[in-house]
């Protein structure tokens, strides 16, 4: 299995296949849009204007699942990304990440690669790295912060 056996509603443009991204390098986020993590927005769309020529998408998956912290539309979330960090990258429908009806993708995400103590995401801006083949290559906490996952990016893209 890879992530390009998923597809997911974007805001936009209806269901997408994520074989669509196949050869590139991917960074899939779990995001909120009322998070102390959500400044990680500017370090994000950092790394898609430094990266995407190269083979590198980031895909933003909205979630309300931690604190109500994303209770907007997805017309209201994509418009507070784009003015206020002027997002470019691809944003999907807010899904659930965690539990019964979390989204197919992030529960192969979380079985391909565990957090500290627990496979299951704990809260917003959980970042995945995903190789040229659609392999899960790391798990970063939302602490992490965007310019600290840019070395392995480097890597992965060479």
């Amino acid at each position: 299995m890879s992530v390009y056996q998923f597809s997911a509603q974007t805001q936009k443009d209806g269901e997408k296949s994520l074989s669509d991204y196949k050869d590139n390098v991917l960074l899939i986020v779990n995001t909120a849009s009322e998070c102390g993590f959500t400044p990680q927005f500017q370090g994000l769309q950092k790394l898609y204007e430094e990266y995407n020529s190269r083979g590198f998408e980031i895909l933003g998956f909205p979630c309300n699942q931690f604190g109500n912290q994303d209770p907007g539309t997805d017309e209201e979330i994509t418009h507070f990304c784009q003015s206020n960090y002027g997002v470019t990258f691809p944003m999907f429908s807010k899904i659930d990440v965690k539990g019964e009806n979390a989204h197919p993708l992030f529960k192969y995400l979380t079985n391909e690669a565990s957090g500290m103590l627990s496979k299951q995401i704990k809260w917003n801006f959980t970042k995945f790295l995903i190789d040229k083949n659609g392999n899960v290559i790391n798990r970063y906490a939302p602490q992490t912060k965007p310019e600290n996952i840019e070395k392995d990016i480097e890597k992965a893209i060479t």
